[in-house]
Order: structure tokens, then C-alpha cells, then sequence
């Protein structure tokens, strides 16, 4: 006996004997490959699930047509037509269908537009060989219990832009799976994950998949602006407000009507503003600041924040209602350094963008330099790679990426591998020593001049270049910081 609990479309699913079916069920296998078939069949195939198999789309799409198997298991590269538009095929004729593509290179797009469509899962085949039984078991279960409930509606396709999420690691597959689940609705959606990491990349592809694609979608950063302006840039003001509202203004909620609205670190919103957005998402109605006019508006929120939400709420600094209708689902960005199997891929992908841009050919990677990169923590995690890349290509004199040229933040190449802690999780008196450490590597370093040009570079980059937060993070006036920066910009065009 075999016992599961599988979290899919239908929530948590518990599996108490995945073989003990009332009745014979038929799987069908559509794949060009004939040794899978012969495999798969045989592990699936028992004395309450029959397995049919076809090698071609078509043809498959025939047999489901005659047959309607309770599951479909299908290859993405499959002829004359791809697994993805066999599912489109199947899920029109069969809105309750359950279908399982399969796929050696699963892609951003493919995964979340197969799920978006409809399809159980996204499986990557050098998976199968772990979870090819209980993912379809899972699939029969949830297939039997749509035909009890009767419940399931068939989703709509709709063409969609590309999106530039890029990665391979199971976790981000799991990011993708959810992207195409959630896209599909107007449910609130708080994206969570450390500064840098891509929450408003995987914002911006929940309103790309969705059925608001069309309209607008407005990003806010709460903590770039100033609390006494942030009403105003949500919610407009009429004219006379406040000191300085000459003219009437126009909030985002009113610019963003039938679109999406993406809340950046929302955990900074004062309280004051956080009722107002409450009443937003329980009335849909809102007045301007200065104004009695109330205004109606339909606007999907997806918010992000790199803090936890719920001490916030134990603090009492966020509002506890509006957490709950904010956190309705939850999509977790997971940091870079624990998806290391992306590295070599974003780095592809930005030396790609970064020679898109400046019209030469991109800078080849060489294994040392993706060593060099797969053994660095990344504090900053994909927004620090894409600017180390962009400072690389740069430096770099050769068509080739290599190891000198990667200019890392405070932690060399050498310390990352001795330890992966970022410094600023690093008890302070062991982050000292590693400083120390480099110097002493490298005596030709000037400790005190270097430390604050990289503490800038790094506190900008962890800001999103905020300079009132990242003055506030290096304890110094915004003045401070901004004569710093302009002179790390005066070294910089010495040393170019």
C-alpha cells in the first residue's frame, strides 16, 4: 500500500492506496520514443489501470477521442503537432481532463503555459524515473474525484507575452507551476523572497498569463517613496490637497483600472495607507486625497516583500486584515545561492541581453569562470549577478569570460568556498576577519577605501538603488552617500 499527500490544483490530496482503484482506468502514453513507451508502460500498467500508447500527436489524439483515458501522459516534442497543442486539443474536447506533459528541456514558457491551459503537471523526464507512479496516481485520484464533484470548468487559453523568467532548478520550476496556476484568476497574490531575487519578474508573468494582459500593468515601489507622498502616487489628490498640488492628480488604482498592480516591498507602507488599500480590496471603491468623490475601480493586486509579514503583524506594524486578503496565495522566490543549477544558465542569458543591447557578439563562458560564479553566495542574488555580468563585459578584453574579469563583492571567489555565508548573516567580529583575510591575500588592496566603495555598491544594490534606504543602511546622510557614489563613478572612469 501506498500512502501520499499531493499538493495540486485541488489542493492537498491524501492518497491512502494508490493501486486500489474501483474500477480499471486507462492511461494513455503519447511519446516518439518507443523504449519510454515500453518503460513507462510497464510501470504503470496493473490490474486496475490498462495503458494505451501512441507515438504521434495525431494519432494520440485519435485514441483519446475513441478511448477517454482517465489520464494522458504526453511528450512536449511530439509530431505533426506539439504535446502542447494536443492538450489545448484535448482539454476543448474534455474540459476535466487530466494531462501530464512531459518534456527533457522545460522551459519558462512551457511550463507556465501548460499549467495556465490546464494541464495536471509539468513533469521534466529525468524526474520520472522518481515520481512517475505517484504523480499519476495523484492524477487519477483528482480525476475521479472531478467526475464525482462535476465541478471543474474548463479554462481558457489566450495568447500571452513573453516573460523573462529564467531557470531550470526544480525550485524554480515549482515558481513556474504556480505562475500558470494562480494567472488564471484575480486572486491577490503576495510574492515573497530576498531583495534582488525576481519578485517582480513573477509579478509581471502572472499579469502576462492572465486575462488583464491586455491592460495595464503599474509597478509601485512603497519603499522608494516618501510616506507623505505614497497616498497621493496610489490614490491621486484634487487640486489644492496640500502644499504643492497645483493641478489635479491621477493615482495609479485609476490608471491601472481592469490591469494589475504590483505593490513592491509592501511591508514599508505606513499604516494609513494600508486601510485605505484595505477598503480598496473589500469595496473596490477609493477617494482621492483632498477629494469626497468616491471612485470605483477592478484592479488585481500582486504585492512582494523580503520581510516576514507575519511578525510584522505580531508588531502590529501591518495591518493584520489586510495581510489575509493580501496573502491569499503565496509564491516564494527562493534565494539564489540554494538554485545553483540556474547559474550558468542566467549568466547565458545576461551576457545574451547585455550584447543584445550594445549590439556586439555576447562574451563566451569558460568553466572556470562558471566556477568561479557557482561558488560565490550571492547576497544579491539575481539583481547582483545581472550587475557583476554587466561590470564583467566591461573589463573584459578577450570574446571570452574569464575569472579576472569577474569583479565579486566583498566575499573573493576563495572565502566563498571556505564559507557561503553572505557577511551581513556573519556575526560581526568573524565578518571583520574576513576582510582582513582578503587584504592580507591581496596586498596591494587599500582596505578602508575599497570596504566603503563596495559597502556603497552593495547597499544600492540590495536597495534597488533607494538611495534614502541605502543611506540609511550605511548610517550615513543622503548627501553622504551621493558624494560617495559620484566618486566611485570618477574612479571608475579613470580606471575604463
Amino acid at each position: 500500500m501506498t500512502k501520499i499527500a499531493f499538493v495540486g490544483r485541488l489542493g492537498i490530496v491524501e492518497l491512502k492506496d494508490t493501486r486500489a482503484m474501483a474500477k480499471q482506468q486507462t492511461i494513455l502514453l503519447v511519446d516518439r520514443d518507443t523504449d519510454f513507451l515500453d518503460w513507462a508502460k510497464h510501470q504503470l500498467q496493473s490490474k486496475t489501470a490498462r495503458v494505451l500508447t501512441e507515438e504521434s500527436s495525431d494519432a494520440g489524439y485519435k485514441t483519446f477521442c475513441m478511448e477517454e483515458p482517465e489520464l494522458v501522459l504526453a511528450e512536449m516534442n511530439l509530431h505533426p503537432f506539439t504535446g502542447m497543442e494536443l492538450l489545448a486539443r484535448i482539454r476543448k474536447h474534455s474540459p476535466n481532463a487530466m494531462v501530464i506533459l512531459t518534456s527533457a528541456f522545460g522551459t519558462t514558457q512551457s511550463v507556465i503555459e501548460a499549467m495556465k491551459m490546464g494541464a495536471f503537471d509539468f513533469v521534466r523526464k529525468e524526474q520520472l524515473p522518481f515520481n512517475l507512479t505517484v504523480v499519476a496516481d495523484a492524477a487519477l485520484l483528482a480525476a475521479a474525484e472531478l467526475r464525482s464533484a462535476n465541478a471543474f470548468k474548463p479554462q481558457l487559453t489566450v495568447e500571452q507575452h513573453r516573460d523573462e523568467i529564467v531557470g531550470r532548478s526544480e525550485a524554480m520550476q515549482q515558481v513556474f507551476k504556480m505562475v500558470g496556476r494562480v494567472a488564471g484568476s484575480d486572486a491577490a497574490v503576495m510574492v515573497t523572497g530576498e531583495s534582488g531575487a525576481g519578485k517582480e519578474l513573477v509579478a509581471c508573468a502572472i499579469h502576462n498569463y492572465s486575462a488583464r494582459s491586455n491592460r495595464s500593468f503599474l509597478a509601485i515601489n512603497c519603499a522608494a517613496i516618501p510616506e507623505n507622498l505614497l497616498e497621493s502616487e496610489l490614490f491621486g489628490h484634487e487640486k489644492g490637497a496640500f502644499t504643492g498640488a497645483a493641478t489635479q492628480r491621477v493615482g495609479r488604482f485609476e490608471q491601472c483600472n481592469k490591469g494589475t498592480l504590483f505593490l513592491d516591498e509592501i511591508g514599508e507602507m505606513p499604516l494609513q495607507v494600508q486601510s485605505k488599500i484595505l477598503r480598496v480590496l473589500q469595496e473596490g471603491t477609493f477617494s482621492r486625497v483632498g477629494g469626497n468623490e468616491t471612485l470605483h475601480t477592478d484592479v488585481r493586486i500582486v504585492c512582494a516583500t523580503n520581510r516576514n509579514l507575519e511578525e510584522e503583524v505580531a508588531k502590529r506594524t501591518f495591518r493584520e486584515d489586510l495581510f489575509y486578503r493580501l496573502n491569499v496565495v503565496r509564491v516564494h522566490i527562493p534565494p539564489l545561492r540554494q538554485r545553483v543549477d540556474d547559474i550558468r544558465l542566467l549568466a547565458e542569458y545576461f551576457l545574451q541581453k547585455i550584447a543584445n543591447r550594445t549590439h556586439t557578439p555576447p562574451l563566451k563562458l569558460t568553466e572556470e569562470a562558471v566556477r568561479v560564479l557557482e561558488s560565490y553566495p550571492w547576497p544579491g542574488n539575481v539583481r547582483e549577478l545581472e550587475n557583476t555580468l554587466q561590470r564583467a563585459s566591461v573589463l573584459s578584453t578577450a570574446d571570452i569570460l574569464l575569472p579576472k574579469d569577474i569583479p565579486l563583492g566583498v566575499a573573493s571567489p576563495e572565502t566563498a568556498k571556505r564559507d557561503d555565508t553572505p557577511l551581513d548573516l556573519m556575526p560581526k567580529d568573524r565578518a571583520v576577519e574576513v576582510l582582513f583575510q582578503a587584504a592580507a591575500e591581496d596586498s596591494s588592496l587599500p582596505l578602508l577605501p575599497w570596504i566603503e566603495r563596495e559597502f556603497t555598491l552593495r547597499a544600492m544594490q540590495k536597495t534597488g538603488d533607494n538611495q534614502v534606504r541605502a543611506a540609511k543602511m550605511l548610517g550615513i546622510t543622503r548627501a553622504t552617500l551621493r558624494k560617495r557614489l559620484d566618486r566611485n563613478s570618477a574612479i571608475e572612469e579613470e580606471e575604463e
